[in-house]
């Protein structure tokens, strides 16, 4: 992952790295958003094509309560050209290290219940388990459970029918060596549309 021998989380004087999001291969295909989730049963705020928010090491708070928690990080570098959190649960085992992600629609003018996917772009050298969880006060959590992560990959967890005052979710190290958190995504799920006929 760096030019030097040592593991992920460690540096050279600047990382000058460039991340591309493009290549981080998705956990949830489109086929299976269409197994998944039907237009009619899904609550939908406004369409917006772009994400709501995108959270980051330089970007900690959204609108309203929006905001990250990042637990037992070994390194959290801002200024890389692409800013990230560095994590390895052997350097903290009497605590496991997480990412967690607070959302707030009705800070983005969002007044209805909702469906929301979190998205979360980590990277790691060797496998890593990640616990993926959640709350939706009233509504669901999809995706829930352990993941095994291995290169550039996404964790997403769906906030089905979340009200406006919101919820939360987060991803959770429970095994493997140091892993990297570049950012979180807050989006609608994709719309799938089926051919009729």
């Amino acid at each position: 992952m760096y030019d030097t021998s040592k593991e992920l989380g460690s540096r050279s004087e600047f990382d000058e790295r460039v991340v591309e999001f493009a290549d981080f291969e998705p956990d949830i295909r489109l086929e299976e958003w269409a197994e998944k989730y039907r237009i009619g049963e899904l609550v939908l705020g406004p369409i917006f094509w772009a994400p709501i928010d995108h959270l980051s090491p330089v970007h900690t708070v959204g609108k309203g309560r929006t905001n990250l928690t990042l637990i037992r990080p070994t390194i959290m570098q801002t200024d890389a050209v692409t800013p990230y959190a560095g994590f390895d649960r052997r350097e903290s085992p009497t605590r496991n290290p997480a990412v967690s992600i607070h959302f707030e629609p009705a800070a983005y003018g969002i007044t209805g219940v909702g469906t929301y996917v979190c998205i979360f772009s980590v990277e790691s050298g060797a496998p890593v388990t990640l616990n993926a969880s959640g709350y939706a006060a009233s509504g669901t959590v999809v995706g829930a459970g352990p993941r095994s992560v291995s290169g550039k990959q996404t964790v997403s967890l769906t906030l089905k029918n979340l009200p406006a005052y919101g919820g939360w979710a987060a991803i959770e190290q429970t095994a493997g060596d140091s892993w990297a958190w570049y950012t979180t995504r807050v989006t609608y799920p994709p719309l799938v549309f089926e051919q009729m006929g």
